[in-house]
């Protein structure tokens, strides 16, 4: 009585694997021409084409191989630098003479009178500063020091995939950001960028100078500059035509710079001014350029919740996720920065609940990024959990804002 209803699956079974075996057949074909035409070849013929296979090989192996293997990467990265052992804001004295007047590190950078040197651009050149007493020891800031480390994070601890010569080919001339594969570490470390960038023109702008009676910092200004050059620079470009500095040299330029800063803020030979106003400008543009990740991927999730099916929502989640990464260590080097005001104006437990949030989005590490529907049920919605994280740390950002402009 069934053997109708069998023979019927047999044959429809049949069917399916004899088409799966045509399409793996169609697929296959031109590699097996391929194949036979070379074997029939001489060895003339053979070494070239088997050295030029072989580069191929080891090239897009060594290209895979950079964007899987992620060096160094550590969510509780903050944890090594020990911030709560440091016992000044940035830029008080912790030994030497200086040390026994207790300034904070706003008053100290306000008493080295500044001095314009004879002929100097005051738009371009730093001013220079009286010296505290000799065998002074300032406190270095954990800002710089974090924003340097990030940088040595993304461009010698790993390789910068967005300048590399097969990122930049494309899978077959598509943009590999608009394919599911090989572009979410990318993602990561633009992200990371993202957050460096607007740190280093806070650092030039306001922290690293006393307002209206000081120069901008020279190494500042370089760093600035330079980590602000294009992601995607390699060796060589067409527009314009010829060879160029890549990527990863200028930014390694800028590690260099804001570490050259710290060296002369410990020598009190440089400043930062941790003025309460000067915080709020640093929360304010910190929770303006989170607001602006918020939309980007609101926008995604909104209009383009293809599940795991959307080849770009691993694009925005990964790019959040290390915007968030790097103010994690930025916001927690800040508070450190700016202890004096975050005791004295009553932050603590916001800005302690601020870092925790930044860490638990650090927990959301999924293998496969899917933007469903908020209402969905089968398919997750990573992006919209990401925005919501987003919009918890810009929310206490700005309400640190508002407490401290009062």
């Amino acid at each position: 009585m069934f053997d109708p209803i069998v023979a019927f699956f047999q044959r429809v079974f049949t069917a399916i694997g004899r088409g799966i075996g045509l399409a793996v057949a169609w697929i296959l074909w031109p590699f097996v021409a391929l194949g036979a035409w070379y074997r029939g070849r001489s060895w003339i013929i053979k070494g070239p084409i088997a050295l030029i296979l072989l580069a191929l090989v080891v090239f897009y192996g060594y290209f895979i191989w950079q964007t899987q293997a992620w060096t160094n990467f550590d969510p509780d990265y903050v944890d090594r630098y020990k911030l709560a052992e440091r016992t000044v804001p940035a830029g008080s004295p912790v030994s030497g003479p200086g040390a026994a007047t207790g300034q904070s590190g706003a008053a100290a950078g306000a008493n080295q009178a500044a001095v314009q040197p004879s002929g100097a651009d005051s738009t371009t050149e730093a001013l220079a500063v009286v010296q505290l007493p000799a065998g002074t020891v300032c406190q270095t800031s954990a800002i710089v020091d974090v924003t340097a480390d990030l940088i040595d994070l993304n461009v010698n601890q790993n390789a910068w995939i967005s300048s590399m010569l097969a990122y930049k080919l494309g899978f077959f001339g598509l943009d590999w950001d608009d394919t599911p594969w090989l572009d979410n570490k990318a993602s990561f470390q633009r992200g990371i960028n993202q957050a460096v960038r607007r740190t280093a023109v806070e650092l030039v702008d306001s922290l690293g100078r006393v307002r209206g009676t000081s120069g901008i910092n020279n190494d500042l200004q370089s760093a600035r500059g330079n980590i602000q050059f294009d992601e995607e620079t390699w060796y060589f470009g067409l527009n314009p035509f010829g060879p160029k500095t890549p990527t990863p040299s200028f930014y390694r330029a800028a590690e260099r710079d804001f570490r050259k800063f710290n060296v002369s803020l410990g020598k009190c030979e440089a400043v930062f001014d941790g003025r309460s106003d000067n915080m709020v400008e640093f929360l304010d543009r910190i929770a303006n350029d989170l607001g602006n990740t918020s939309a980007i991927i609101r926008e995604r999730s909104e209009f383009h919740n293809g599940g795991w099916f959307d080849t770009r929502a691993d694009d925005r989640f990964w790019f959040s996720f290390g915007q968030l990464y790097g103010y994690y260590g930025i916001l927690s080097a800040a508070g450190a920065d700016f202890e004096n005001v975050v005791q004295q104006r009553g932050l603590t437990p916001i800005y302690t609940e601020t870092l925790k949030q930044l860490r638990s989005a650090l927990r959301i590490q999924p293998l496969i990024i899917s933007n469903g529907r908020e209402d969905g049920w089968i398919m997750p919605t990573h992006l919209a959990t990401m925005g919501f994280y987003i919009l918890r740390v810009r929310s206490n950002l700005v309400e640190m804002r508002d407490i401290l402009a009062r």
